[in-house]
């Protein structure tokens, strides 16, 4: 038996490192084999990565294709868009720009006529201008003879009296002058007997100063309307960033819009009645809501203008009850309504259209005249006044062309037409009543506004022409300025006289003052004798 002992130690070595030797080469085939299969992994996952990669790099490309269709889609479409949006503003400046040519060429026809008119007129003044020269010449040869008869006069007195020629001219002139007085007197009641001869009107008028039985509550009406605010900071809203609400505002109603330091109120001024009611209404509902910003404006002005048409054509239907008139175009009917918004003088045209024509119908009816008919023409009578903003020229000639336009009776159409002229140029007797009428409604103390200054000054003018005639001791001008009544001397002023200043005095208050209705002037002359008995 072969123990450990009886080995070699150098077999024992060498065995041992041939061990070593082959465990070395074996853990090293191991390990290489091992590595050999990491790099197939490796190569692997980095095929599998890099093919992730190329795909996720398709697919990538793919969305950005498909994101590059859609932005162009979008682009194009909002270009569409906003060239419909261009073509639309365009479209209506265009339209703007014809419908300002066309009111251009409106007024360049009217500048025309007028100035056809002119010339008329010139051609007139020029012939009347040589009328006047050659009355001129033949004054100036009656003066020439006059002169020479009064040397003869003067030098016959001188023969006659021994007096001086001082005193022979003071009685000459006295003479004459009291041949004048008397002639002039003669003049004007010659004139008023052809006008009470040739003129029934004026019985009517004397009728229509006993009608002042019917009264209407008036509310003062100005071209500015005052709205109440919440509180301050809501004028901060109205006017907007830069502006921008209150501009926007202005524009869409076409209403002047004041906020000044005033608390709480705003102002809106306007001359259309109509527009400054809709816009008022438009700014209430605007402030009630809160939202104030240019696409709300117009969304809430076009919701009041639709109710203040509704209210204006319900006001068209009421107006006719309440003056009993009946079958009036519908035309007519919407005018006759705008009414409701309108004043004249702070009178409310409305209420005013509606007593006019109640008081032609008791005149009608007191003169045995058609009371159907005249109140017809009372209702008609300032129709001109819905319309006389928007088309050249006064309210009876514009109202009674609009009236020829519906096919209206003739007697409505002068009645509208010429009841502000003289009224002895008509030829149906409604004219001359349509004039009473409405002279009777605006003349009543607190029918029409006035400021006190504008009255007192009035007041003030009347007496002061009343007193500049000589021989006035005093003038006072009562009724509410209807009437201004004159004391004048008797000794300096005898009746003849008397009735010249009345005359002269009435003449000078129409060519100097402006007042509605009619101012009578009456002249007092009295002699008082008094003795005490003790």
């Amino acid at each position: 038996m072969i123990t450990l002992l009886d080995i070699d130690p150098t077999m024992i070595a060498i065995g041992v490192a041939a061990g070593l030797l082959v465990g070395a080469v074996v853990t090293y085939l191991i390990v290489s084999k091992k590595k050999a299969t990491n790099v197939r992994e490796a190569e692997l996952e980095a095929k599998r990565i890099k093919d992730d990669a190329e795909r996720s790099a398709r697919e990538a490309e793919l969305k950005a294709k498909d994101v590059l269709r859609e932005a162009e889609a979008e682009a194009r479409n909002a270009a569409d868009k906003q060239r419909q949006k261009l073509e639309a503003e365009f479209q209506k400046q265009k339209n703007e720009m014809r419908e300002q040519e066309k009111r251009i060429e409106k007024r360049e026809e009217s500048i025309v006529s007028k100035f056809e008119l002119l010339d008329k007129k010139a051609s007139t003044l020029e012939e009347r201008q040589q009328q006047i020269e050659k009355l001129k010449e033949a004054a100036e040869k009656a003066n020439l003879e006059i002169s020479s008869l009064l040397e003869q006069e003067k030098k016959k007195l001188l023969e006659l009296a021994n007096i001086s020629q001082e005193e022979a001219t003071r009685r000459l002139l006295d003479q004459l002058d009291r041949q004048l007085t008397g002639e002039k007197q003669q003049r004007i009641e010659k004139v008023e007997k052809a006008i009470t001869e040739h003129a029934d009107e004026k019985a009517k008028w004397v009728i229509s100063q006993a009608i002042c039985r019917l009264a209407s509550e008036y509310t003062g009406e100005t071209t500015t309307s005052s709205l109440a605010l919440p509180k301050d900071e809501v004028k901060g809203r109205i006017i907007g960033r830069e502006g921008r609400n209150i501009r926007s505002f202005e524009r869409i109603t076409g209403v002047d819009v004041i906020v000044d330091d005033t608390p709480g109120t705003i102002v809106l001024s306007c001359f259309d009645s109509v527009r400054r009611e809709v816009a008022r209404r438009t700014m209430e509902r605007l402030i009630e809501d809160g939202r104030i910003h240019p696409a709300r404006i117009e969304e809430v002005f076009s919701i009041s203008e639709k109710d203040v048409e509704k209210e204006v054509i319900e006001a068209g239907k009421r107006i006719q009850f309440e003056a009993n008139v009946l079958n009036i175009d519908p035309r007519a009917q919407r005018l006759l309504g705008r009414m409701k918004y309108r004043s004249s003088y702070g009178q409310n045209v409305y209420k005013h259209t509606v007593e006019v024509a109640q008081i032609m119908g008791m005149m009608a009816a007191e003169l045995r005249l058609d009371e159907k008919l005249a109140r017809r023409c009372g209702l008609m009578h300032d129709i001109g006044k819905s319309i006389d903003h928007e088309v050249e020229g006064g309210h009876p000639h514009v109202g009674g062309e609009f009236l020829k336009k519906i096919g209206e009776l003739p007697e409505v159409i002068e009645a509208a037409a010429g009841h502000h002229d003289n009224v002895l140029k008509h030829t149906f007797p409604y004219t001359s009543l349509a004039a009473a009428a409405d002279a009777i409604s605006a003349s009543r103390p607190g029918a029409r506004r006035e400021s006190l200054d504008r009255y007192v000054q009035r007041l003030q003018s009347l007496e002061a022409i009343a007193t500049s005639f000589s021989g006035v001791q005093a003038a006072f001008a009562i009724q509410a300025g209807r009437e201004v009544r004159v004391f004048v001397d008797h000794v300096k002023v005898d009746d003849a006289t008397a009735a010249v200043i009345a005359r002269d005095m009435a003449m000078k208050i129409e060519d100097e003052l402006t007042y509605p209705g009619e101012i009578r002037v009456t002249v007092l002359r009295e002699t008082r004798c008094t003795e005490y008995a003790r």
